[in-house]
């Protein structure tokens, strides 16, 4: 082979260096900023006990099909059992991933003929479902209920006839700030809409017992939520909550859901041990809370830097160079921060992405804030 068939592949990829936007995997490597184990579960002896005493009594690591066919474990259904009563919602469905769930949901959920207004900086997941789905969608200005309502406006005046989805992220991933849910939810009452609330950043970590942000909102036949197992909760997967009716559709419509292999029993096991220990540890979230206000308080008056208020603290440099170039000074010195750059967020705003966790206490955040500001006095 001459090489010709993977040419444009290579001509992709040496676009992407010229403007350091080339990605690479690299190893697990120094203190922890980065990841999304906001509560510490991950590694707990606590989850690891409760997977080691499932397989010991013979529970299996593969579900070896999907939930309709020979998939569908009992750890898969008490889990969904004991999520829904976590969430105060009437009915749970777990996911393999994040992302599957609010493609699954966007896809399967708005029907042709509705509108789906989404937030532009809503993760990627729900744009690749708004894209992929059969409603019309629009996109409104970040957190601006106005905008919203003015694209529901638009939709109505252009004959729009069908029913209106509001999809939305509680706590966002890469900005750190807040939904402002009680507007969201009253716009969608105002015309008789869905809301889809992606809890990913907040779940275990804000609400009452970690329930979410959208917590108040659970139960209500318009709310639809998505609680991912894979960050605070440690562990991997995501469960949808929501009515009944809505579930049972996704059981017989949503196609994800209906043709993949079942999420593995082993982590429906973790996942159900990590609900019970947000109720059981609380003291968990109140050190989280801690380190987010001693975080916010360092970097206000070591960098200027006004804090998020939430576990996510983004620290925007602008240049893609500049950024990563940070970001690999302060890996090289024992503290594993990321550099984020476009297409994740918008041009211009690439930043450190600092992710404050139970895995550092305030002598390792002093630390990193020190050789943050070292770093960025350098040329």
């Amino acid at each position: 082979m001459n090489g010709e068939l993977l040419a444009r592949y290579d001509a992709t990829l040496q676009g992407l260096a010229r403007k350091d936007r080339l990605r690479t995997l690299s190893p697990r490597a120094g203190l922890d900023f980065s990841s999304n184990d906001y509560l510490g579960l991950a590694a707990s002896r606590r989850l690891g006990e409760a997977v080691a005493a499932a397989i010991a009594r013979g529970t299996p690591v593969g579900a070896t099909g999907s939930r309709l066919l020979r998939g569908n474990a009992p750890e898969h259904e008490a889990l969904e059992a004991d999520a829904a009563a976590f969430f105060g919602a009437d009915r749970a469905l777990f996911f393999g991933s994040g992302y599957i769930a609010n493609f699954s949901l966007l896809t399967a959920l708005p029907q042709k003929g509705d509108l789906l207004v989404l937030d532009e900086l809503a993760h990627a997941s729900m744009h690749e479902g708004a894209q992929a789905g059969r409603a019309r969608f629009m996109l409104a200005a970040h957190n601006d209920v106005d905008a919203a309502e003015d694209a529901i406006a638009r939709w109505r005046a252009e004959g729009g006839m069908g029913r209106i989805w509001i999809a939305v992220e509680s706590l966002y991933s890469m900005d750190g700030d807040y939904a402002p849910l009680e507007s969201f939810v009253a716009l969608a009452d105002r015309h008789e809409a869905f809301i889809v609330v992606d809890e990913a950043h907040a779940t275990g970590v804000w609400g009452p017992d970690g329930r979410g942000l959208a917590a108040a909102f659970e139960g209500r036949d318009n709310i639809v939520a998505l609680h991912t197992c894979g960050k605070a909760l440690g562990a991997s997967g995501a469960l949808v909550t929501g009515p009944r009716t809505l579930c049972d559709y996704l059981v017989n419509r949503c196609r994800p859901f209906i043709y993949a292999t079942a999420p593995s029993p082993l982590m429906a096991v973790a996942a159900r041990e990590a609900l019970a220990m947000l109720s059981d540890e609380p003291m968990r979230r109140v050190r989280l809370h801690e380190n987010v206000a001693f975080a916010g308080r360092q970097l206000a008056e070591r960098c200027g830097v006004t804090p998020s208020g939430s576990q996510i603290q983004p620290f925007i440099i602008g240049d893609v160079r500049r950024t990563m170039t940070v970001a690999a000074a302060l890996q090289a010195r024992g503290f594993d921060i990321r550099g984020i750059r476009p297409p994740t967020v918008p041009e211009g705003t690439s930043r450190l992405r600092i992710s404050l966790t139970l895995n550092v206490d305030d002598a390792d955040i002093s630390a990193m804030m020190e050789a943050l500001v070292e770093v960025l006095a350098s040329p």
